[in-house]
């Protein structure tokens, strides 16, 4: 008997726009919710919170509950966790990775829809069922629970740090060879893909890749990037796993994060190791160098200092992040051609030390 369909859940509240923190009162409650707990990244209670306490009370949402997150141990997430009001209808993550993070696995825990609202772009991490918790001192991947809304304020994002939109530029661009990756273990009869995951992949990189644009700072661009991160995070959602947007590249930056004495911006590595794979799988890297030239990404990558010696140790240990799988760098002879790529290509010349 043939595999049945499963169960996926998609955002039911999706709003990407200029301006549109000042309506998340208006949007919450045109769900029906009447009291929240917000967890605020580090300083955004100060910066943020006067914007969202207005539209919130002109709304008439309680906010039970505000907390700024720094720790994301996950005992340190569990206990607060317990803490919050018991009538809370929905937890809200107001922040970067953290602040997301710490929301995300309460709503988990506690069975409350989870309201993600990135204040920047670095990965695809805000509408996806992962979250990233420090366990006995090492960050860890969890498994949590997909938003039940998502949105982002274009006026937010675009003022970010360009460190941040330079991230998630790089993480978006590994779809390619994310794919690529997972086409090949399915040719070597390793694991099935999901044609429906796989397309919404594609087609999220396709639609950024193609945009014309001025600058980084562009709604356009932003909306892009911002549009075609989310596609990216349900595809995860349709998949069951991360394969269809994290390949050989991410265990590249998982080695780099695990061994590197100076890891750097989780997309800012992945963007590098994604030109690096392109290479090596002879896949579209035309048009990924193309996106990190025009966008100025690979000027930037320059000024962090990441070496050719870190990169060839990710390269060997990179098997290892996920033995379970089996990527182009899980074949011996793959990964001495990226070793080659590495120390020959012009561009990694320049962008390495």
């Amino acid at each position: 008997m043939g595999a049945d369909n499963h169960q996926i859940v998609v955002p039911s509240l999706l709003d990407v726009r200029k301006g549109n923190l000042a309506d998340i009162g208006h949007l919450l409650g045109r769900h029906q919710f009447k009291k929240v707990v917000i967890f605020f990244g580090m300083g955004l209670t100060e910066m943020l919170g006067d914007t969202v306490f207005t539209s919130m009370n002109d709304s008439g949402i309680d906010v039970l509950k505000t907390v700024e997150i720094n720790d994301i141990d996950i005992d340190s997430v569990v206990d607060q966790a317990f803490q919050l009001p018991f009538q809370t209808e929905a937890v809200i993550g107001i922040g970067g990775g953290k602040a997301l993070d710490a929301a995300k696995y309460t709503a988990l825990l506690r069975k409350w829809p989870f309201i993600s609202v990135p204040t920047s772009t670095s990965n695809d991490g805000f509408s996806s069922s992962n979250t990233s918790l420090t366990i006995h001192g090492r960050r860890i991947s969890v498994h949590a629970k997909m938003p039940y809304g998502i949105l982002i304020d274009i006026d937010v994002v675009k003022n970010a740090p360009e460190c941040f939109i330079y991230s998630g530029v790089g993480d978006l661009v590994s779809k390619i060879t994310a794919a690529e990756d997972w086409i090949f273990e399915e040719k070597n009869g390793r694991t099935r893909v999901d044609d429906c995951a796989l397309m919404i992949a594609k087609k999220a990189v396709n639609s950024f890749v193609r945009t014309d644009f001025g600058t980084i700072k562009d709604d356009l661009f932003i909306k892009e990037l911002v549009d075609s991160l989310t596609m990216a995070g349900i595809s995860m959602e349709i998949a069951g796993n991360s394969a269809p947007t994290s390949g050989s590249e991410h265990l590249i930056s998982h080695a780099l994060d695990t061994y590197s004495a100076k890891p750097q911006l989780h997309g800012i590595q992945v963007g590098v190791a994604t030109y690096l794979m392109s290479k090596v799988q002879d896949h579209r890297y035309e048009r990924i160098t193309k996106v990190l030239k025009d966008t100025g990404f690979f000027e930037f990558a320059k000024t962090a200092g990441m070496t050719k010696a870190d990169f060839d140790m990710a390269i060997d240990r990179a098997p290892e992040m996920k033995p379970m799988r089996y990527t182009f760098l899980h074949v011996a002879e793959y990964r001495e051609l990226a070793h080659q790529i590495l120390h020959n290509d012009p561009i990694l010349q320049d962008v390495l030390v």
